[in-house]
């Protein structure tokens, strides 16, 4: 089965990796995050000299899913609060129809 996309190429720690990519949207996606990936392994790199490749990379790991967990969170309790302002607001509306008969 042929692959679609764009071959690109993105280089983390030191390590360049091939792949195809969809959309221009999507490349600059994945750019973005090996950069951020980078950076991470950068300051980690400083922050804990000697530690291997594995270590920094757990670290990098385990700091962006908890990022992504605290802005799910968010994000669900942000869905949670409009479902409630939705239910207040046809509340209204059905008060208004009510009293308007």
């Amino acid at each position: 089965m042929e692959q679609k996309g764009q071959s690109i190429s993105i280089r983390i720690a030191d390590r360049t990796y091939p792949m195809k990519v969809n959309s221009p949207e999507d490349e600059e996606l994945i750019r973005k995050a090996a950069e951020l990936i980078n950076g991470r392994i950068e300051k980690y790199n400083v922050k804990y000299p000697g530690k291997g490749l594995a270590d920094v990379l757990s670290f990098v790991a385990l700091n962006i899913c908890k990022s992504h967990l605290a802005l799910q969170k968010q994000l669900d309790d942000m869905l949670k609060g409009e479902g409630n302002l939705i239910r207040e607001l046809d509340g209204y509306l059905d008060n208004i129809d009510k009293n308007s008969r």
